[in-house]
């Protein structure tokens, strides 16, 4: 059953906007948000009727701000506008951001701080309702005066324009599929356009949904690293509890090491070297895991708090106050949000480089604690995951120039009245890349260790790591002859993304 999320003059959290964009969460606008709107109408209302020159109501945008424009062409301005702006160029990007782009833009109108009239919101909510989708190509927005490109694609589908596609993923045109859901294309009032465009809604989408994607895949990893150590014949004595809070108090790091503990809780292969190892420590990659996942979980809860403090935003230029006085802001720059995008991509190119360096040493002789060369079932005549291993060197290296940030790459625009802009959109365009690229390496280190858990044998694994085993054996069988493995490597990218590891 489709949830239902209520948007209020008070906002939403992350969990509803990944309800709308990822499970189709029916939207219903509250009451005290359509009051709201029709309040703060009034007051655009009230200039409209003067004289007085005021941004985005009666003036040109952005370097031609100081032409005024006559009242019989302010519906024009606002559909200029938006077609003008709508300048995106690229592939289509996906689905769920889209709708959790046009979810926080509708929090945003519904708060009665932007000054558009509620069938502008109530319109909004019926497009993501009946499942339609603007067309957003994945080029256009430099992150400041909002995510302008993106925005008008949705806006420009509210006008009865642009391109859209249907539940089904199927472009058709866009009067067809507004008719067909019974929906009226919005002509477009005084500040409407603006308003419905000048917000960081993008890059704050793609940021709620990575780091609900970076929560899981830390998770995950936990348990793929207790496996690989189990795997390696390393010891679970480095994860207890007085190692890590007392000492070094970071939150991540205990939390990872008490569950990388609890994974390798009564394990057969650990107890069965304790009293006869005579290595002394464990390889830093094994050992060190919780330091590295942990310091991602803390930089994962930072990421929150800049994303809980946008989620609770007012983005808009300029923006009704509360007393109805209209003000200029610098809001929409999106320096905040930017800057953590770039945080998360740099962390997670660290947590797959550690995950790549643990399946390595898996599948080498010299280090693997007497495991075959490759975990190939005839080395020589068979290579085992050896190019497995290549694959996902590839995905670290990829993530290794994805660290690289965006923020820090201002480019001036409008005729360098905009001369500082955040970048914010391309941080977060390659974070998700990044998100994608650090499942495949943790799918692939998890393939590695589940099968040299399974040569290790007559020795068991422990419950929780031979549970997960288990499973994955539904989709990817254990080890063997070479066969085609990029089937078995896809089925294993599925696993981790869709929470296999932690069913």
């Amino acid at each position: 059953m489709q949830r239902e999320v209520i948007i209020s003059n008070q906002g939403m959290s992350a969990s509803d906007v990944l309800e709308i964009a990822r499970h189709n969460a029916v939207v219903k606008l509250s009451d005290t948000a359509l009051s709201a709107m029709a309040q703060s109408r009034a007051h655009i209302d009230a200039l409209v009727a003067s004289s007085q020159p005021v941004y985005g109501v009666s003036t040109g945008f952005g370097a031609l701000a100081n032409r005024y424009v006559s009242v019989e062409q302010r519906a024009q301005l606002q559909r200029s506008l938006i077609r003008s702006h709508a300048a995106g160029v690229g592939a289509p990007v996906e689905r769920e951001v889209v709708r959790a782009l046009m979810a926080l833009r509708l929090k945003t109108l519904a708060s009665g701080r932007t000054g558009v009239r509620p069938v502008v919101a109530t319109t909004m909510a019926a497009l993501l309702n009946a499942g339609i989708t603007p067309l957003v190509r994945e080029f256009g927005s430099l992150g400041c005066s909002g995510d302008l490109a993106p925005l008008s694609h949705c806006a420009l589908v509210l006008m009865g324009e642009g391109e859209a596609v249907d539940t089904h993923g199927v472009q058709r045109p866009v009067a067809e599929l507004l008719a067909e859901a019974g929906i009226a294309p919005i002509e477009l009032q005084e500040k409407e356009g603006l308003a419905l465009i000048n917000g960081t809604d993008g890059m704050l989408g793609m940021l709620l949904m990575a780091i609900a994607d970076a929560h899981q895949l830390c998770d995950s990893i936990d348990i793929i690293a207790a496996m690989s150590v189990e795997a390696q014949l390393g010891t679970a004595a480095v994860f207890a509890a007085e190692l890590h809070e007392p000492l070094r108090p970071h939150p991540g790091q205990a939390i990872s090491a008490a569950r990388m503990l609890a994974a390798l809780q009564n394990s057969p292969i650990v107890a069965s070297h304790i009293e006869n190892d005579d290595r002394v420590q464990d390889a830093y990659s094994l050992r060190c895991a919780p330091q590295v996942t942990g310091a991602v979980r803390d930089t994962i809860s930072w990421a929150t708090i800049v994303a809980e403090r946008e989620l609770a935003s007012t983005i808009d230029n300029p923006v009704v106050l509360p007393d109805g006085r209209v003000s200029s802001n610098g809001n929409f720059h999106g320096a905040p949000v930017a800057y953590v995008l770039d945080f998360l991509a740099i962390a997670l190119a660290d947590l797959g480089s550690m995950s790549e360096r643990r399946t390595d040493r898996m599948l080498d002789r010299a280090r693997s604690a007497g495991l075959p060369p490759f975990l190939a079932d005839d080395p020589g005549v068979d290579s085992g995951l050896m190019i497995a291993q290549y694959t996902q060197a590839a995905l670290v290296s990829e993530n290794k120039r994805l660290a690289v940030p965006a923020s820090a790459d201002s480019i001036p625009s409008s005729a360098m009245q905009e001369d500082h802009v955040s970048m914010g959109w391309s941080a977060a365009r390659k974070l998700r890349q990044s998100i994608t690229n650090t499942q495949r390496i943790a799918a692939i280190e998890l393939l590695t260790a589940a099968r040299a858990l399974d040569l290790r044998l007559p020795l068991q694994p422990g419950p929780v790591t031979k549970a997960v085993r288990d499973r994955l054996r539904a989709t990817v069988a254990g080890p063997g002859p070479d066969r085609y493995l990029s089937p078995e490597l896809e089925a294993a990218v599925v696993f981790v993304q869709n929470g296999g590891v932690l069913a």
